[in-house]
């Protein structure tokens, strides 16, 4: 009988890992909503879009999103395609080299927790370690917007996402 609890508690411990941590970056936060984003029906990603206490997205407010991988993905196929979803919305990029440092292979299970600070910063932090800062005019919008714009890659995983 105990068994059952031990791995439910086991399975919340990433949840409560993200809400502490963000609770830190960003105090009063609390999830907004969820949603996963699939390609081709498989699903690659789920999202938890994280807003002062839980209210609709607003763009001069700072918020977090954790990206939870089902899928591996290697540094450079995840820069590559940052990068190509950002040109691809007409948004200025943060030069390549950059943006890798941010990035890591992933795996299963594996989490990105993006948090934005003001309108210029975006902070990276991979299963709850920082990796960098992304700082340039407009990061927060300009990044952010693949998963939260208006021109987003699927219009359904957007408003899942925005609750």
């Amino acid at each position: 009988m105990l068994r059952p609890f031990a791995l439910l508690c086991l399975l919340a411990l990433p949840a409560a890992g993200t809400a502490s941590q963000l609770q830190t970056l960003l105090p009063g936060v609390k999830e907004r909503a969820t949603a996963t984003f699939r390609l081709l029906g498989l699903p690659v990603y789920q999202a938890r879009l994280f807003t002062r206490d839980a209210a609709p997205l607003d763009w001069s407010q700072d918020f977090g999103i954790e990206l939870t991988y089902q899928r591996r993905i290697s540094q450079a196929d995840l820069t590559r395609a940052t990068l190509r979803e950002m040109r691809r919305m007409d948004n200025p990029v943060p030069p390549e080299a950059k943006l890798a440092t941010c990035f890591q292979s992933v795996a299963p299970g594996d989490r990105y927790l993006a948090v934005s600070r003001g309108p210029d910063q975006v902070d990276f932090l991979h299963n709850g370690r920082k990796t960098c800062s992304l700082r340039q005019r407009g990061i927060k919008r300009h990044f952010m917007s693949i998963f939260l714009g208006g021109n987003s890659r699927s219009a359904s995983f957007t408003r899942g996402l925005l609750g």
